[in-house]
């Protein structure tokens, strides 16, 4: 195949040409028709919002829901104009070729040599929105995005769509909006080539001296265990045939063996025989190693069993001689092929196993990190909840691998569909203050005392569903420690929805003290005496107040999941994930916190490693990015393997190693070597990258049980220990790269 696809390209040539991206008629009626229908729908959103008749999404602003309604319907018309162009290559007869198999920039994409349907799409149909950090390009002019337009103008053309496609050309607006977004990718590219690269090196350094043992187990270079077996299976990534990391695919296996092995004239396997069989096979190459194989082995056979089951029964297999043969070749199986599919499937999977010695922590590092620099350095809004970012991309692996995260917290439901449940819930978890909730708080000055009148905003506990009255909001100021205490002899209830509060008149704070405070607190607030000081005080503490919720849960919003039939789900800004678990109406069971420190604290340091795995995992899915899940099981073991959750940084380094050289080799090396001579630090170093340093050559194979020492030769034996020198090197450095070996 290699010497003859060379051959093809010189004698025949391939080359992409205007016919190519020429739109038809069809599809440019298509186009005008989407375009007018999206434009009008957006126009209706506009004038909703001006009319104060548009309703804002959970967690969002009016004009936050228009431009998640705007961008929605701008990234339909988008889609459906690069499926009609799609579906209409199919039809057009472009100049000479008569169908879309000799389309070059349609061939290109499919076999994955250069470009996407997308791009095929921009240059035939539409170019689509523009985005400015995920946004529509904002008001860099006096109220409006270019100078061109009329002031707050949020129409689509305004606002960064290029309806055009390349092959129509661009209008000068469209063509500065598309140069704008061209520029962010441009700076993302440069900024995140030494992001992701400092990134690689920090997990190569951390992860290179894990290898397999001889055991099976993966090691550190001092013989800590970090697994017990390598990605849970022992297999080796880099043997793997199938997606998603399976060792083989067996429906390819199967077929394979059916055209090597023809069925000829021996008599298929009855169903009782065929379970025997394979089960006598199984169990003697694999035993009771390979459990999750076995299995997965197993039900592929039982499910081939089950459909040459209903072949046998069909009336077509006993009605004539040739339709029996031509079912039996192409449905059944003999007893010839079934050996030969089992045994296999067992030899390459015995081939598919970890060699020992592989360096399988620096190919996880490299194979984590490398895949990264394709990855965008930006936060994105999630979908439908405009005021809340999640972060995603290199920050986000950054900060998984950092063990800091911006705490996100999903909390399914218990009923999914009753919406009125989920703002119980959102009352009952987000904060609520007094001041949120009061409609005013007056200073009241009347001859003999003074004091303050607090009325509740009645209406809104009512729509925000609080479970607040009276009673619990004066129990909640007791409780409060304010800068000026509050007793309940000092706390009046006028009614259902007002009190009063007076002031300490044995206060401890001071004029000047009450200044400073107010500075912080409350700024521009002028002081102007002891009592105004003193009441100016009272009326800041009671608007921080912490009426009811959990305190770090800062924001709550409803989450309807369109692909799963709207079902709701709260999404919370805050680290309380104990609190969460513990509200009625929550179902914990799948409410689940992206912070891998905060699930060590609350369920353990397991499901911190599952957390790791699916974060990074979640991650790289998003950009489309395939990594084999046995990288980032080893990334996540040596992460949490001490107990606690370690940052792949100088910090977390110190408590993953012990090795001085190892430490100095990384950052700070001064430091390290000077605190190790100052405590008379001993650092053995029997293999790996240590011992190349001072040997003064590189290793010789990525295998550190296995070390080789070519060009070596014993000098003498001291004290139990073998001296080796290299025959390169003069003999007055000798000692310079002394290698003990412990006999």
């Amino acid at each position: 195949m290699t010497r003859m696809t060379p051959v093809f390209l010189s004698n025949r040539g391939f080359s992409v040409g205007v016919g190519d991206v020429t739109p038809s008629a069809e599809l440019s009626r298509e186009k005008a028709f989407l375009l007018s229908e999206g434009y009008q729908k957006c126009h209706d959103y506009i004038a909703k919002l001006d009319s104060g008749q548009l309703i804002a999404q959970p967690g969002c602003t009016g004009e936050e829901t228009l431009e998640s309604l705007i961008l929605h319907e701008l990234s339909y018309i988008r889609d459906r104009a690069g499926k009609a162009c799609m579906d209409n290559l199919s039809n057009i007869k472009i100049m000479s070729f008569s169908n879309a198999r000799h389309n070059a920039a349609l061939v290109m994409a499919i076999c994955g040599s250069k470009g996407s349907f997308i791009n095929i799409s921009q240059m035939i149909a539409c170019v689509g929105q523009q985005a400015i950090s995920g946004h529509r390009p904002p008001n860099g002019f006096y109220k409006r995005s270019l100078p061109h337009f009329q002031k707050l103008q949020k129409t689509p053309e305004a606002k960064g769509f290029v309806e055009n496609s390349f092959f129509s050309g661009l209008t000068p607006t469209e063509f500065y909006f598309h140069t704008m977004a061209g520029r962010e990718g441009l700076v993302d590219t440069a900024v995140k080539t030494a992001e992701t690269g400092y990134l690689q090196r920090r997990l190569v350094k951390c992860l290179e001296d894990l290898h397999v043992s001889y055991d099976g187990t993966v090691r550190s270079s001092v013989g800590d265990v970090v697994q017990f077996s390598f990605g849970e299976d022992g297999l080796d990534p880099a043997m793997m045939e199938a997606k998603d990391g399976y060792v083989l695919d067996l429906v390819h296996q199967l077929e394979h063996i059916r055209n090597t092995h023809p069925f000829s004239d021996e008599e298929e396997l009855n169903i009782d025989n065929m379970k025997l069989l394979s089960k006598k096979i199984l169990d003697a190459k694999l035993g009771c190693s390979r459990a999750l194989f076995r299995v997965n082995l197993e039900d592929f056979v039982e499910e081939v069993i089950e459909k040459t089951a209903m072949v046998l029964k069909t009336p077509y297999y006993c009605s004539d001689h040739l339709n029996r043969s031509i079912l039996m070749h192409a449905h059944s199986i003999s007893n010839s092929q079934l050996v030969a599919f089992l045994e296999s499937c067992c030899r390459k999977l015995n081939k598919a196993a970890v060699e020992p010695g592989t360096a399988v922590g620096a190919i996880a590092a490299t194979s984590i990190g490398e895949p990264s620099t394709q990855m965008t350095l930006k936060s994105f809004h999630f979908a439908g909840v405009a005021s809340m970012n999640i972060t995603q991309g290199v920050p986000r692996i950054k900060e998984i691998i950092n063990a800091i995260s911006t705490p996100i917290i999903t909390a399914k439901l218990r009923n999914v569909r009753d919406e009125k449940l989920a703002r119980q819930v959102i009352a009952r978890v987000e904060v609520t203050t007094l001041g949120e909730i009061c409609e005013y708080i007056e200073e009241v000055y009347v001859p003999d005392k003074i004091f303050l009148l607090l009325k509740l905003n009645t209406r809104r506990i009512r729509i925000l569903r609080l479970e607040v009255t009276l009673a619990t909001i004066v129990q909640s100021i007791l409780r409060t420690k304010c800068f000026v205490p509050i007793r309940a002899s000092q706390i009046t209830t006028v009614g259902k929805s007002m009190m009063a509060i007076r002031p300490p008149t044995d206060s401890k704070f001071s004029v000047c003290i009450a200044v400073q405070i107010m500075k912080q607190d409350l700024q521009k607030v002028v002081v102007k005496g002891d009592s105004i000081a003193y009441l100016e005080l009272t009326v800041a503490s009671p608007l921080g107040i912490h009426l009811a919720g959990l305190p770090s849960v800062k924001r709550c919003a409803v989450y309807a999941n369109e692909k799963h039939g709207d079902e709701c789900s709260i999404i919370a800004e805050g680290g309380d994930f104990r609190g969460i678990l513990a509200e009625r109406g929550v179902d914990g069971r799948f409410t689940k916190i992206n912070n891998p420190v905060i699930v060590s604290e609350v369920l353990g340091i397991e499901a911190a490693r599952s957390c790791i795995i699916s974060e990074i995992m979640t991650t790289m899915e998003a950009h489309g990015i395939e990594l084999d899940r046995r990288h980032v099981m080893l990334l996540a073991d040596a992460m949490t393997y001490r107990g606690e959750v370690l940052g792949m940084t100088r910090n977390g380094l110190v408590k993953m190693k012990d090795s001085v050289l190892l430490l100095a080799s990384f950052e700070k090396t001064v430091d390290h070597l000077f605190e190790a001579a100052f405590y008379s630090q001993r650092d053995p170093f029997p293999n790996g990258r240590k011992s190349s340093k001072f040997a003064g050559v590189s290793p010789v194979a990525p295998t550190p049980s296995t070390f080789q020492y070519l060009g070596f030769e014993i000098l003498e034996e001291l004290d139990g220990a073998v001296v080796l020198a290299h025959h390169s090197m003069p003999p007055d450095t000798v000692a310079s790269f002394v290698i003990w070996l412990q006999s």
